[in-house]
């Protein structure tokens, strides 16, 4: 391991029971494992045998989560884990607990993965407000899991039979591009901008469901302008990348919402590509919508990316420079 951490004084730790099986698991194949938590916690490990020196700023936090995971290490453990593990410890205490479980107020969904819930505070707030409220809006940057647990709230839904239909949608045109240009028909055209919504329903429910249901209807998959007109009733809908919704757009979408059903708008207002001048019907209906009653509002921050843990570095360093820029 070559990582050089800022100097502070270094903070040693030794695991018990010493165990080979548990400490292999812990490390992972070359320490890879070993890496994860240097690289998200900022610090430098060393080990030899059961005992481990920690260096740098956050040692004392580095120190909690070798011996979180050593709880955890009696079957291998993955780097999806150990990533995923790494994002619960940042956000919330560190408690002993049994591989597989998740925080204890987090909603608990039905979908193909068992394991799923929600993995910082503002995603348990934003599960129990799309349970609890007809329109839900989760606004903040890429990574934070908006979409995806969105669309696991949807499967959710319709296993437990509380909605007939999954109807998924988003704005088709986007970052400039136009679709005169793509071959193909319309459906074919709109298909990569709806890639990412598939993408996360073939996770969630398998790719033979999905298709069985799609081709009966119960899941549809359009771009926006194909909702004007409708009503849509005993559905749960998602509008994703709601900020290249015009205002109109926007208005138009929350009018279709009919009886028995519930709607979850996501975006990111910092990734608005619509044209320069035009107001985002996402940031409109933030601003006009927050105070009426049977509709929730969760706001991520970069704490609550779920993706690599240097994404959330990314994200935090984008934003200090565009405030440097501001300044």
């Amino acid at each position: 391991m070559t990582r050089v951490a800022p100097k502070s004084r270094p903070v040693d730790l030794a695991l018990a029971p010493v165990d080979n099986t548990l400490l292999a698991n812990l490390c992972g194949a070359l320490d890879e494992n070993i890496r994860q938590i240097e690289t998200a916690f900022d610090v430098a490990i060393s080990r030899r045998g059961e005992r481990f020196t920690v260096r740098g700023e956050n040692a004392p936090r580095a120190v909690q989560a070798l011996q979180h995971f050593y709880v955890l290490a009696r079957q291998p453990l993955s780097v999806d884990e150990i990533q995923l593990g790494l994002i619960e410890l940042t956000n919330a205490p560190v408690r002993r607990v049994s591989a597989g479980e998740g925080p204890a107020d987090s909603p608990q969904l039905i979908t193909r993965k068992a394991e799923l819930h929600g993995r910082t505070p503002r995603q348990i707030d934003y599960l129990k407000a799309i349970q609890a409220h007809d329109i839900t809006f989760g606004i903040g940057p890429a990574g934070t899991g908006k979409t995806y647990l969105a669309v696991a709230s949807a499967v959710d839904a319709f296993e437990r039979d509380l909605v007939e239909r999954i109807i998924l949608t988003r704005p088709a045109v986007e970052a400039g591009e136009r679709l005169g240009f793509l071959p193909g028909d319309l459906a074919q055209k709109v298909d990569p901008y709806l890639r990412p919504l598939y993408d996360a329903l073939y996770d969630l429910m398998g790719y033979d469901r999905v298709a069985k249901l799609y081709d009966k209807g119960a899941i549809e998959i359009a771009p926006l302008a194909f909702m004007r007109g409708r009503t849509l009733n005993h559905a749960f809908i998602i509008l994703d990348e709601a900020q290249n919704t015009t205002p109109e757009q926007m208005k138009m979408f929350l009018t279709r919402i009919g009886i028995g059903a519930k709607a979850v708008v996501t975006g990111d207002l910092t990734q608005v590509d619509l044209p320069k001048g035009q107001k985002s019907g996402l940031r409109e209906a933030r601003d006009i919508l927050r105070e009426v009653r049977g509709l929730a509002f969760t706001e991520f921050q970069k704490e609550d990316v779920v993706r690599h843990p240097l994404v959330a570095r990314i994200v935090a360093a984008y934003e200090s420079h565009g405030n440097q820029q501001k300044t």
